[in-house]
């Protein structure tokens, strides 16, 4: 695994370019960095297949994953504390011991953002 240092994400404030990763998701510049830096396609992924499952009757979702050891938790809410879904991953080597992320119903796609690109 490359190193990945967690200090350049706070270089991503909006985005320049959207990158599909299926049909109705896309990623950020940042996203995409943290997907290619980190090696977390799989994380964009899991979070692309529960916003599916979440539906857009809620524009906005945030997702927390805390990593223990090599478990993690990802918990998708609607902003305000309301938990739409929760799943365990049982290995990971995601290099940050938790991570914050943004997704945006845009009226056809599914933006995945880091916060500071909201």
């Amino acid at each position: 695994m490359k190193k990945f240092d967690s200090t350049q994400l706070t270089q991503f404030i909006g985005t320049t370019g959207y990158y599909r990763i299926s049909r109705r998701h896309l990623l950020t510049d940042g996203t995409k960095y943290l997907a290619e830096e980190a090696e977390c396609f799989w994380m964009m992924d899991a979070i692309a297949s529960h916003l599916s499952e979440i539906g857009t009757e809620d524009w906005f979702v945030q997702v927390r994953m805390t990593v223990n050891g090599y478990r993690a938790t990802m918990i998708y809410e609607d902003g305000s504390g309301k938990e739409h879904a929760r799943q365990e991953i049982p290995y990971t080597d995601f290099p940050m011991h938790a991570i914050s992320l943004f997704a945006c119903w845009d009226g056809e796609h599914w933006v995945i953002m880091l916060p500071s690109e909201y």
